[in-house]
Parts: structure tokens; C-alpha cells; sequence
């Protein structure tokens, strides 16, 4: 019988690293005098919604939304009631014009995509209320530098969406041989028309899942 591999047992050495207690301590002591997003028990939402041996796709994002009660865990998604922030409006307007049947959401929370299989791990995974990339520094890189080592290590076929120069500095991490990586420029609207409008990256990532004779991601939520 195989041995399913969890985040658990791949990053239990990991999390017992000097650079990751040191922090976790740093992290505590902010709490107490700042706002971090998202809050505690959201921090590894991307994670807790994605089993590992469940990851079809990973899109890397930066770092948590700053603004007010939006960050929640996954990258490029927002609790429940709060405004679509303009990258992620892009995203839903490639969508719209990529996947036909995609009904454009009135919410931006991206549970239903994780839940299939959509690995979204921000870069960095905690940041400091309207102070973007506060928390570049204390770090995460290494850490998410090692998810993405395991990944490429345990896994094979996994589809990697890299948006923007910030998701670009992982390529280094990852075997184009075992993986598919498919570039773009940021969502972001200072960038979204240098390459990701008109990518099409929704439809050729079901393309190439139906190729493996895997289920297809409904990209509705």
C-alpha cells in the first residue's frame, strides 16, 4: 500500500528550524502591538485546504493583502464580503474570457479552487496592516522556498503558474522536466496587459489535466 505524504511529515523538520521558532516569536510579539494578516489560525489556510497528494496546480502569489480583513490564508483570495481587489478582478476577467462557462463570481474567496487541487501559496505569509511586503525579511522565503522544493521532489506533473517577476524567482526550484511551468506578467493592473490578459493559462491548464487523465478544475466558485 502507498504511503500518502503529508505537509505534516515534509515540513515537521522544517518548522523545528532556528530562522522558523525565531518567527513564530517575532510574529507573537507583533500581535500584541500590530494588526498581521490574515489572522493565526488562517496563516497556513493554503495548506489546511490542499492536501498534498491532492496538488494539481500551484499559483504563486507575494504576499497577504494589507487592507482591512481581506487576507485569508490562500494567495490572491478575500474573505467573504470584502471587495474583489483589482488583481484579483483581473484573474476573474481572464476567466470570463477564457473558460465559457465561467459566471463571474460576487465574492473573491477561493476555497472551491483549493479544495480541487489549486496549491495557492503566497510567498510570504503574513504581513502587516497597509504596510505591503512588511514581512519579506522575516522569513518566509526560506520557507516557501522549501514547499516548493518538496513539491518538485514528491511530486510529478504538477502545473506551476508563475505571474509576475515575485512568482518568476521560484522557477529556480522547480524541474521542467517532472513539472509544466506557465509564465506570465502579474494580474496586477500595472501589469496585467504586458501577458496575463489573454494567456489563456485556466484553459490550457485544463488542457494539459485532461492530457494526464486527470479531473479538470471547474474554475467556478
Amino acid at each position: 500500500m502507498k504511503q500518502i505524504i503529508t505537509w505534516r511529515s515534509l515540513l515537521k523538520t522544517e518548522k523545528k528550524k532556528k530562522y522558523f521558532l525565531k518567527m513564530l516569536k517575532f510574529l507573537k510579539k507583533e500581535r500584541k502591538k500590530s494588526i498581521i494578516y490574515p489572522s493565526c489560525n488562517e496563516v497556513f489556510s493554503a495548506f489546511k485546504y490542499t492536501n498534498f497528494d491532492k496538488i494539481k496546480v500551484v499559483i504563486v502569489g507575494q504576499d497577504p493583502y494589507s487592507n482591512f480583513n481581506q487576507a485569508n490564508g490562500l494567495a490572491f483570495s478575500v474573505r467573504y464580503g470584502q471587495n474583489i481587489p483589482p488583481s484579483l478582478r483581473n484573474i476573474f476577467k481572464e476567466l470570463k474570457s477564457d473558460i465559457k462557462n465561467f459566471v463571474y463570481p460576487s465574492h473573491g474567496f477561493l476555497k472551491k479552487w483549493a479544495l480541487q487541487g489549486v496549491f495557492l501559496l503566497n510567498s510570504i505569509l503574513t504581513v502587516e496592516k497597509d504596510k505591503p511586503g512588511s514581512h519579506k525579511k522575516i522569513g518566509w522565503l526560506n520557507f516557501t522556498n522549501v514547499v516548493i522544493k518538496k513539491i518538485n521532489k514528491y511530486k510529478k506533473n504538477v502545473i506551476f503558474l508563475l505571474w509576475g517577476n515575485f512568482a518568476k524567482q521560484k522557477i529556480k526550484f522547480i524541474n521542467f522536466k517532472k513539472h509544466i511551468i506557465l509564465i506570465s506578467s502579474h494580474p496586477s493592473p500595472y501589469s496585467a496587459y504586458n501577458g496575463f490578459i489573454g494567456c489563456k493559462h485556466f484553459s490550457k491548464v485544463n488542457n494539459i489535466l485532461t492530457k494526464l487523465k486527470k479531473k479538470n478544475i471547474n474554475w467556478n466558485i
